[in-house]
């Protein structure tokens, strides 16, 4: 997809918060320090645009950025991330799931994985948690820059088989080669423009 425009629009604490509008919604979800702003940035041609951080569970609202005027990006918060009080991570759970469940415009969601990684129970918990309010959404497996294409091919097939989907299910993805990007774009142009 060409990016002629990308801006961060606002955050919000609570979904009803969402910018106002029609506009077609596509969220990234994932664990805490999976890599989804560098992966939003590798997605949008910008360095520095969706904030990163070394500290995990950084992202705490729901952002909201506008591409080419014509639909949303929205970075949600990191799940499963220990080193925050329980009360602050079951206010993220109640945003991510007030957020998936009501936005009208959402018509997708990116699930990151780490590809190095076996899926944690929170991300079995959140494939399932998708399939049965039936949102569309694809896997991508991070940091694919990390392991060699022969390991890549091994780890996404594992780890579809481990979350009972098909083979080719996960896509290698690298914020830093590029890999993995343009089967990203795919997905979110056929959602935004459905």
């Amino acid at each position: 997809m060409r990016i002629v425009s990308a801006e961060f629009v606002k955050s919000a604490a609570d979904p009803k918060d969402a910018p106002a509008g029609r506009l077609p919604q596509v969220a990234f979800a994932g664990r805490s320090n999976v890599g989804k702003s560098s992966l939003m940035n590798a997605l949008l041609h910008r360095k520095n645009l969706v904030k990163t951080s070394a500290t995990p569970g950084k992202t705490q609202l729901l952002n909201f950025f506008l591409v080419n005027e014509r639909f949303y990006l929205v970075d949600l918060p990191g799940y499963g991330y220990a080193r925050v009080p329980e009360a602050e991570r079951k206010k993220w759970k109640a945003r991510i799931e007030g957020y998936i469940t009501h936005a009208e415009s959402l018509r997708g969601v990116v699930l990151l994985l780490d590809l190095r990684r076996a899926p944690s129970p929170l991300d079995r918990t959140m494939v399932q948690w998708l399939g049965h309010h039936a949102v569309p959404f694809v896997l991508a497996g991070t940091k694919a820059d990390k392991l060699s294409r022969n390991e890549q091919r091994q780890q996404a097939a594992a780890i579809a088989r481990e979350l009972g989907m098909e083979e080719g299910a996960v896509v290698p993805t690298s914020a830093v080669e590029g890999e993995g990007i343009a089967e990203v774009w795919k997905k979110i142009g056929e959602w935004v423009n459905r």
